[in-house]
């Protein structure tokens, strides 16, 4: 196990001024681990891979999940993502009953961890201002389109939560996502009166192709949604190696960080 400093040091404490006190929210790198090559931090040392699906040493995962569980305050609802828009209910997984099927996971009693897995999707944290509901989304594009940002907000609010914030981590950036026009149309139906063009860009010398602002994206369907306070969106995996997993610039070969959030 890492020395609680250690640990400390190789996590993400998110930058979110409107993130209620009895709410805690992390995110995960690649580097704190014991992961091997090509899993590893990027530097020579044990990486923190947290996905089982990615042809890691399942060992080594089981043993990275170990590590990070001395962060916090239960075990992971970790779910089996699709690239959907199905929200689940957080306590419902970490009660250890089987892994459940879904893209998001709301949380409303202290030490439900919601947790989502990525390594160049979206990953959205939120959190009701009142501190009584939270929950993390996994947004790649076919997700984002799809509307699993505004089903995760919507079960929040069924479940009692008022007005909501929103903290976007570590994502394939707006200089390095190459589309084609189906992502283009899927946004242009899910932003319909122009709004999703701005979100693209035509990708130089590479006629029919984009490079899609996930990001820009995101904020805007929250703000459709009711969101405006919303934080983060600066880091891009595909070109901080050394911090992040990246599936679109390492391949099959690409770990997964996680990012978690609960209710102290």
């Amino acid at each position: 196990m890492l020395e609680p400093d250690v640990l400390e040091a190789v996590l993400i404490r998110p930058f979110w001024p409107d993130l209620p006190a009895n709410v805690g929210a992390l995110a995960t790198t690649r580097a704190g681990g014991v992961s091997a090559a090509p899993y590893d931090d990027g530097r020579g040392g044990g990486g923190l891979d947290l996905g089982l699906h990615t042809g890691d040493d399942p060992e080594a995962v089981l043993a990275n999940r170990a590590r990070l569980g001395a962060a916090l305050p239960g075990r992971p609802a970790w779910i089996r993502q699709v690239h959907g828009i199905a929200v689940v209910d957080a306590a419902a997984v970490q009660a250890g009953g089987p892994t459940l099927e879904g893209d998001a996971s709301i949380a409303t009693a202290p030490g439900v961890v919601s947790a989502i897995l990525t390594a160049d999707c979206l990953p959205v944290l939120f959190a009701s201002l009142d501190g009584k509901v939270v929950g993390a989304a996994h947004a790649g594009w076919r997700g984002l389109a799809g509307g699993v940002l505004q089903a995760t907000l919507a079960a929040m609010r069924a479940a009692g939560a008022g007005e909501i914030t929103a903290w976007l981590g570590a994502a394939i950036g707006p200089d390095a996502f190459e589309v084609g026009p189906d992502v283009l149309a899927a946004f242009e139906r899910a932003l319909p009166d122009g709004d999703a063009q701005q979100g693209f860009r035509p990708y130089p010398g590479r006629e029919g192709k984009y490079l899609a602002d996930m990001v820009w994206l995101a904020r805007r369907l929250l703000a459709r949604a009711g969101v405006t306070r919303v934080a983060g969106g600066e880091r891009c995996t595909f070109t901080e190696r050394e911090a992040f997993y990246s599936y679109r610039r390492d391949g099959a070969a690409s770990g997964r960080q996680a990012s978690l959030i609960w209710i102290k």
